[in-house]
C-alpha cells in the first residue's frame, strides 16, 4: 500500500490521464503483469475527472478560439538531465513569464475550473522534493510542459515512459517525428497554460526536452521564439537520465523496467537521435533568438548565466526578474547533487559507447559549428 505522499507523487508524475488517451495507449501495449496497480493508479482519476473535464472544455471553447498567444515565448531545450529543469524554475521566478506548473500539467483538462482545489491539495498532500532527484519542488513549481501533455494525449515522449521496453519505439514515433494531431494538441495546451498562469503577465515560458528535436514545428508555431538551449557533457547527463528512467519506470511504468544495460544503449542512441535533430535545425533560428547554455558554468554562477541570457535575447524584466530568481538561488544554497552510480556492466558500456560515438562538448560543438 503506497503512503500518501509517493502516492500523490505518482499521480503529479502521471496521475489523471485522459480516458481517450488512455485507450490510445492500449492499443500499442498492455500492462504486464504485476504493473496493473500502476495502471489502475494512472487511470482511475482520469476517469473520475472526465465529466469536470468535459464541463472545463465547454466553457472555454470559444475563449480558446479566439484566444491569441503572445508571439515570441521564451523556450527552453536541450537534452533531459542538461539542466534545463534548474533553469525552468529560476526562470519561472520571472513574474512577466506565465508557465506550466505542477498545479496544472497534473491534470490540464481541469486545471482552469478546479484551480484553487487542485493547488490546496497538492500544497498540503505533495512530498517535499521529487522522487527522481530529491530536489525541493511544491504545487507551484514549473513542470515540463510534456508531462502535462501525456494526460491529453499518447503522442508524446511519456509514452516511453509509460512502456519503457518501447522507449525507442515512442521516441522516434513522438519526439524524431510529429503525429498527426501533435501540433493542434501542443498548440491547445500552450492556449491552456497561458489562461492557467498568464493572468498580467507579457509571455509564455516553455520547458521540453523533447523540443530539442522540434525547432521546424516551434519556429512555424511562433516564428519570434527565443530559445535557451543547455549544454552538459553528454556522458553525464545519460547517465543521469538512465537513473531517471529507471526510477520513473517502477513508479508509473506499465512494464518492467529495462536492465542498466539496455537502458544506457538506447538512451546513448536517443541522445545522438535528438541532438543530431537539433544540429540539422539549429540555423533555421534567426539570429538574435539563441543563447546556448553550458552547464557547468550555470551551476556555477546561475543568477550570472540568467543575466547574461536576458542581456543577449533582449528580454526587458531583468529589473522585475532578478530578485525573485535570486531569492529561489538562495534557497537551493543547500542542495548538493548525488554522484550517479551505475551497475558495473552498465557503466562499462556507457563509456564505451560515448568513445566510439565521440560524444564529448568540444566533439558536440564542432559538429553544430559553435
Amino acid at each position: 500500500m503506497l503512503a500518501v505522499g509517493p502516492l500523490i507523487d505518482l499521480l503529479v508524475a502521471g496521475g489523471f490521464v485522459r480516458p481517450a488517451t488512455l485507450a490510445k495507449g492500449l492499443t500499442f501495449a498492455r500492462p504486464q503483469p504485476g504493473r496493473w496497480r500502476q495502471a489502475l493508479l494512472l487511470s482511475i482519476g482520469g476517469l473520475l475527472v472526465e465529466p469536470l473535464a468535459w464541463i472545463q472544455a465547454a466553457l472555454i471553447r470559444n475563449r480558446l478560439k479566439r484566444l491569441q498567444l503572445p508571439d515570441a515565448p521564451l523556450i527552453v531545450i536541450g537534452h533531459w538531465r542538461s539542466g534545463t529543469t534548474w533553469m525552468h524554475q529560476l526562470l519561472g521566478c520571472d513574474p512577466t513569464l506565465a508557465t506550466a506548473r505542477n498545479a496544472f500539467t497534473i491534470a490540464p483538462q481541469i486545471a482552469l475550473i478546479a484551480k484553487p482545489i487542485l493547488a490546496l491539495w497538492l500544497k498540503r498532500s505533495m512530498t517535499k522534493t521529487r522522487p527522481i532527484d530529491n530536489v525541493k519542488w511544491d504545487f507551484n513549481d514549473p513542470q515540463e510542459d510534456e508531462v502535462g501533455l501525456a494526460r491529453l494525449s499518447f503522442d508524446t515522449n511519456m509514452a516511453g515512459v509509460a512502456f519503457p521496453q518501447d522507449y525507442l519505439f515512442h521516441f522516434e514515433r513522438c519526439v524524431l517525428h510529429e503525429t498527426r494531431s501533435f501540433r493542434s494538441d501542443l498548440l491547445k495546451f500552450c492556449k491552456l497554460t497561458w489562461l492557467h498562469d498568464g493572468g498580467g503577465k507579457g509571455q509564455l515560458l516553455i520547458k521540453n526536452s523533447a523540443h530539442t528535436a522540434r525547432i521546424r514545428l516551434l519556429l512555424e508555431l511562433f516564428p519570434k521564439a527565443r530559445f535557451v538551449v543547455m549544454k552538459r557533457e553528454p556522458i553525464d547527463s545519460i547517465r543521469s537520465l538512465v537513473r531517471v528512467k529507471q526510477t520513473l519506470a517502477e513508479l508509473v511504468g506499465l512494464q518492467a523496467a529495462p536492465s542498466e544495460a539496455t537502458q544506457v544503449a538506447e538512451t546513448t542512441q536517443a541522445y545522438q537521435e535528438l541532438m543530431a535533430a537539433y544540429a540539422r535545425d539549429r540555423e533555421l533560428i534567426p539570429p538574435g533568438q539563441l543563447v546556448e547554455v553550458d552547464y557547468d558554468s550555470f551551476v556555477r554562477n546561475p543568477l550570472h548565466t540568467l543575466e547574461g541570457i536576458y542581456q543577449q535575447l533582449n528580454l526587458d524584466s531583468w529589473s522585475e526578474a532578478a530578485g525573485p530568481i535570486r531569492r529561489r538561488i538562495e534557497a537551493r544554497s543547500g542542495y548538493r547533487a548525488q554522484p550517479i552510480k551505475l551497475e558495473p556492466e552498465a557503466e562499462a558500456l556507457l563509456q564505451e559507447l560515448v568513445v566510439n560515438a565521440g560524444l564529448g562538448r568540444s566533439q558536440e560543438l564542432a559538429r553544430e559549428g559553435g
